[in-house]
Order: C-alpha cells, then sequence, then structure tokens
C-alpha cells in the first residue's frame, strides 16, 4: 500500500488505544505544507506528546518533501480522508487564511481539536462561527500565536500577573520593517496581529480595548495601506497604540508597558536584553494632588536602575504544540485560545471601519476570556 493509500498506517499501527488520551501520544495531522506547515510538522515530530498521524497539502509532491524531511510521515492530498480516521485526535491547519473556517468547521464537526495558524480566520463572523462550533462540541480550538509562547513575552506575562509593573497606564508598539510587502492585505492585517496577539496574551483579561481608531498611508501608491496607526482605549483607562510599516529603512519589534511602579521594555530584535524593568516611573499620586499653577512639580519621576531580565532563548513553536496537548489532556481552554484569536480579529475589523471612515473610532463589545474549553 502507499503512503497516501496507507494515510493513518503508522497511526493504527500504534495499537488499538481506544479514545482515551491517557498515556498515549496524542494523534494529529498537518493540514498544510506551505510555509508554516513544515515548522509544525518539524516541532509535533520532536514532541513528546504527539505522533506525527499525516501530512496534507492538495500538492502531494509538496506533502511528501516535508514528511521526508522529518523522518518520515503518511501523505495525503484529501482532508476528507484525515477528518474520516477515528484515530486522528487533532489537526493544525497551517493554509491560506480564506480557507481556516471551512476547515476548521470540518475538523471539529468531525470530532477533532483543532489549531490553527494565524489568523484565525479571514473575517471576525467567521471566526466567531469557529468558537461557538468547538464550544458546542467541547473541543479545544487554539490560535496559533506562536510568538506569545517565546521566553521573554511569557516573562512579560509572568511580571504583569505578579504585579511588578502596577496598574498599567499605557502600552506603546512598534513593529516595523522594509520591504515585505504583501500580496493580500494591508500592513495592518500583515503586522498588526503579531503586537494585537501579545498584548491580549499578556494583559489579564485579554485586550479588552473599547474602540480603534486607525490611520493609514499609502505614500509608494501601492493601492494599501503601508504605514499605520491604531489607537485603542482600554477598559481600565489605559490606552495602547500600534505602530506597523512597510516603508521603514530600519527593523525594529519594541513594546514599551508603562505601570504605575515601573515600566517594561521588550525588544526583540536585541538578543542580549529582550527585557528590561525600568524603576523610573510616573508618580501619579503626585500628579492627581497637582495645580496647573505647580504643574512642574507635578512632573516628577521616581529615579532608579535598569533591570535586565534574564530569559533562555528556546524555540517558541514547541511550546505552542506542547500547550495544545496540554489543554486537550486537561480538558481546558489553551493560553492562546479561539476567543484570544477572535478579539484580535475584532480590533482588526474594527481597524478596517475605522480606515474608511477616515480615522473616525470604532467601539468594540468587550469579550472576557473564558475557562471553558474552548475560549
Amino acid at each position: 500500500m502507499s503512503r497516501e493509500g496507507a494515510l493513518l498506517g503508522s497511526v493504527h499501527d500504534l495499537g488499538k488505544c481506544g479514545g482515551t488520551h491517557v498515556g498515549r501520544k496524542l494523534n494529529i495531522a498537518v493540514i498544510g505544507a506551505g510555509y508554516w506547515g513544515p515548522q509544525l510538522a518539524r516541532n509535533l515530530r520532536a514532541s513528546r506528546e504527539w505522533n506525527l498521524a499525516a501530512i496534507c497539502d492538495v500538492d502531494i509532491d509538496r506533502a511528501r518533501r516535508v514528511a521526508d524531511a522529518v523522518g518520515g510521515a503518511p501523505v495525503t492530498s484529501e482532508v476528507r480522508s484525515v477528518l474520516a480516521d477515528p484515530l486522528v485526535d487533532a489537526v493544525a491547519i497551517a493554509t491560506p487564511a480564506a480557507t481556516h473556517h471551512e476547515i476548521a468547521m470540518a475538523a471539529l464537526d468531525a470530532g477533532k481539536h483543532v489549531m490553527v495558524e494565524k489568523p484565525l480566520a479571514d473575517t471576525q463572523k467567521r471566526a466567531a462561527e469557529m468558537v461557538r462550533r468547538a464550544s458546542e462540541r467541547s473541543l479545544v480550538l487554539m490560535t496559533d500565536h506562536t510568538q506569545c509562547y517565546t521566553p521573554a513575552v511569557m516573562k512579560m506575562r509572568e511580571l504583569i500577573a505578579g504585579g511588578a509593573l502596577g496598574d498599567i497606564l499605557f502600552i506603546d508598539s512598534v513593529r516595523i520593517n522594509f520591504g515585505l510587502t504583501q500580496p493580500d492585505v494591508d500592513v495592518f492585517w500583515d503586522l498588526a496581529p503579531h503586537e494585537l496577539s501579545i498584548m491580549d496574551f499578556i494583559l489579564p483579561g485579554g485586550l479588552q480595548a473599547t474602540s480603534v481608531a486607525a490611520h493609514g498611508s499609502d505614500p509608494t501608491n501601492t493601492g494599501k495601506s503601508c504605514i499605520g496607526h491604531l489607537s485603542m482605549p482600554l477598559d481600565g483607562g489605559a490606552m495602547a497604540h500600534v505602530h506597523v510599516s512597510w516603508l521603514s529603512p530600519t527593523r525594529t519589534r519594541r513594546m514599551v508597558i508603562g505601570g504605575t511602579r515601573h515600566t517594561l521594555v521588550w525588544d526583540d530584535l536585541d538578543p542580549e536584553q529582550r527585557l528590561s524593568v525600568y524603576d523610573p516611573g510616573v508618580d501619579v499620586s503626585s500628579i492627581s494632588r497637582a495645580t496647573a499653577r505647580d504643574r512642574r512639580a507635578a512632573d516628577t519621576f521616581r529615579i532608579g536602575g535598569i533591570r535586565a531580565q534574564a530569559v533562555e532563548e528556546r524555540e517558541a513553536l514547541g511550546a505552542v504544540v506542547s500547550e495544545f496537548a496540554s489543554a486537550i489532556r486537561e480538558k481546558r481552554a489553551p493560553r492562546t485560545s479561539g476567543a484570544a484569536g477572535l478579539r484580535v480579529l475584532s480590533i482588526l475589523d474594527a481597524a478596517a471601519g475605522s480606515l474608511a471612515a477616515y480615522g473616525v473610532p470604532q467601539p468594540l463589545r468587550l469579550a472576557r476570556r473564558s475557562a471553558g474549553v474552548a475560549a
């Protein structure tokens, strides 16, 4: 029997282990062997929690190349074959965004747990349908926001949750580069999801923006925004800003998070000091007591040192696939859930509306994190 015909032969040979997840590896199929699929396949193959049951792609030769690169795996060009096999526990979808909804809904209807490469879907409405279906079926729906699982971002989440920064006052984020334009989306949809997903990950309760104002420009006449700015008032009074650009001669990936106690700076392109905590912080109590007459006295800052945060260097995608397995086994929502992906898409949709309205802020309905399996 060919590798294509014996789609899940290696899975069946593992033993008739039934429907329980306890005491065995989980079986997963990667759907999509383009750019991201090979990275997923490599990390799933290396994981002690997963058995790489199949690689599926419309281009069977491409699927074979990926399978060979990871030491062998059954391949197929038929998604239906993957979803019909009762021993496949989960699928990882790494196909174009416009196909995410159809494949994910079919997988959920087939009883499979689902992890989807960002963005969760190509529209907010479709993403919401995916989240609802996963909840109805009590299945895990995870958004692959890989950068959230880097050691530096995990540390940021830990520091904020532990109160190290105090109350959050502002977030300023910049992700700019040169020449990496995309043919099918503007700069907001290309670069802003990284920043938005990180904000959603590190803030307790998720990214709770009350409205979004977007301003974009197209100085090179590409027909889409190449430079963009987002402004988002947050529930609780903080303000978040995102600056993205395809036209900067330098690359920057930096986020500054100011709190009442400390300010945190994340510089993803500085391997020697990715994360720093600055002691100087605005003395909010002094400012609130100040009058217009002694405004100069109100602009006081606590003076202190800078503490670099030690973080290990490891591949984030390994932590992603481990989190997916843990969420399934523990019957809980993953840390980057379908609801997290939906919150990011909600902001992007609102940003598109604001852009079309020449920067008029668009309101958002707050959707807090849930403890449910599909959240």
